[in-house]
């Protein structure tokens, strides 16, 4: 029945797209969209956004060409919850088992649910996700990586998918192309545990000898390329990924989707690995920052945004594509190897002027790098309007010309003139979610009394926990150093309501 109710419930959104006299609704100025979603990268990773040490001049570029969101924020400090609101406009923290999910993690997203690749697949777009994955695949009894990966991103709105399962650091170390794990021999099957080891092959933990990057906290079970991962996994030898060729492998296969269909709107979510460990880049990058292989993984990164944007500049696509750039999280630089990354930061600031990272409750673990793209339509400059990723699917709605049903996308606001850098107002408050709920409203950030570890000693971040109430004036506090709680009593309490009124009422939307 709920299935039903959804079919009938696109349907009528398809024909409110086709009827529509939006001028962005209109079905022949439909834009393509390109979301690329890096992974790990710092409000302050990037030279647009301050950084001095590393030049990213494609990621400029797209700024200059565009708007740069200052206070645009992931849903979540950590990966798996971000990528989950954003594509299902529902804060993650509503949902059950929407944490860093494990290599071998069913689907997370509800097949029932409108998505934002499946609001634009009924809209006529093509869709595709092609890169890092982490949300999931197969069903309660998770995925059986010798048969058929099934359900996953073509269940959920999209046409194509050629994925990394989870993260490069967990296994199993392969690509995953719709259902079927891309070059897997039937005679070397595929044999994966996040429990034990399996029989006698080697270990990151036991045999050194045999890595090329070593850990520094975790990630000393199987031994794939040369590098410790996450959980064991013997077999598909022939299928294996080889790390240093991740960004070109992703890049590659987004421009061969977005020139196969140039005919038609596309809807590209490029999830890119970098700047996420281990960080191996190619040979063309390795040792050209200055910084180790983290600052390396910049300058691919920046790399792939370049070869995206040569691609629609050649197929006469650019002036009608949206390209979004952004990231999942704020920034770690010791995430589990030994890759020189902290000895060798110097003066880079990964947060910029943030407090706090990936992990953190603290404005660095969401406010990240946003940057769109539209020429003739977005106006070009900087804006500070405050920005939730979780907001893209009624955003994209409205583009395009779409409605959503009362029950659709609970916590995602139509923010297009926000977007289009029309104008400055954003939300007037949005939720953050490390391992506590925190508010954000206009100036003021409110983080609740929280019981837990003040800091991650493993990779040097402070996780914003606290026994007593913590508020903070962003605009002259933006480091959040100074703790006002307690001159603000009456604002506490109101902030404190809010958060518990979002958190209990199911939907942030009215």
């Amino acid at each position: 029945m709920k299935r039903l109710r959804l079919k009938l419930r696109m349907t009528g959104i398809g024909i409110c797209a086709l009827l529509s006299i939006s001028v962005y609704g209109q079905s022949a100025q439909r834009p393509n969209i390109v979301l690329i979603y890096a992974d790990d990268l710092g409000f302050g990773d990037v030279s647009c956004y301050g950084a001095k040490r590393i030049s990213t001049p494609n990621i400029d570029q797209l700024a200059r060409q565009g708007v740069r969101f200052t206070n645009a924020h992931a849903s979540s400090s950590t990966c798996t919850p971000s990528r989950y609101s954003m594509l299902t406009g529902e804060y993650a923290w509503r949902h059950a088992g929407t944490g860093i999910a494990p290599g071998n993690a069913a689907l997370i997203i509800p097949q029932d649910r409108i998505t934002l690749p499946g609001m634009l697949q009924r809209a006529g777009y093509q869709t595709a996700a092609i890169g890092k994955w982490h949300l999931g695949i197969g069903g309660p009894e998770g995925p059986d990586w010798n048969g058929e990966l099934k359900p996953g991103p073509l269940e959920v709105g999209f046409n194509y998918a050629f994925l990394m399962p989870a993260t490069a650091d967990r296994v199993p170390c392969v690509f995953v192309e719709d259902h079927r794990v891309v070059n897997l021999d039937p005679a070397d099957p595929i044999t994966v545990s996040y429990k034990q080891p399996l029989g006698d092959a080697p270990t990151g933990r036991n045999n050194p000898e045999l890595l090329k990057m070593k850990a520094s906290h975790g990630h000393d079970q199987a031994i794939v390329n040369g590098v410790g991962r996450i959980g064991y996994m013997t077999g598909g030898k022939r299928a294996l990924w080889v790390d240093e060729d991740l960004a070109k492998t992703f890049t590659d296969k987004a421009i061969s989707f977005i020139t196969q269909h140039r005919q038609q709107p596309f809807f590209v979510y490029l999830a890119t690995h970098d700047i996420h460990v281990p960080r191996v880049p190619h040979s063309q990058f390795a040792g050209k920052s200055g910084m180790g292989p983290r600052g390396d993984a910049i300058l691919q990164l920046d790399w792939t945004v370049g070869r995206i944007m040569e691609t629609l500049q050649r197929l006469q696509l650019s002036d009608n594509t949206i390209v979004i750039f952004s990231s999942d999280n704020g920034p770690v630089v010791d995430d589990g190897y030994q890759d020189q990354a902290v000895e060798l930061l110097g003066s880079h600031r990964p947060s910029g002027p943030l407090r706090g990272g990936k992990y953190s409750a603290f404005d660095a673990g969401t406010r990240i790098p946003m940057i769109v793209r539209w020429p003739g339509q977005v106006k070009k400059g900087t804006s500070g309007a405050l920005l939730s990723q979780v907001d893209l699917l009624a955003t994209l709605a409205k583009l395009t010309g779409q409605s959503l049903g009362q029950e659709d996308a609970p916590d995602s606001f139509d923010m297009l003139p926000a977007f289009l850098h029309q104008s400055e107002k954003g939300r007037n408050s949005l939720v953050a979610h490390a391992g506590v709920l925190s508010i954000i409203r206009g100036d003021w950030k409110y983080i609740p009394a929280s019981k837990g570890p003040r800091k991650d000693n493993h990779v040097n971040i402070e996780l914003g926990n606290d026994p007593a109430p913590q508020l903070y004036d962003l605009r002259k506090d933006l480091g959040e150093q100074r703790n006002v709680a307690a001159t603000h009593p009456a604002l506490v309490k109101e902030l404190a309501a809010e958060l518990d009124r979002i958190r209990t009422k199911g939907s942030e939307r009215p």
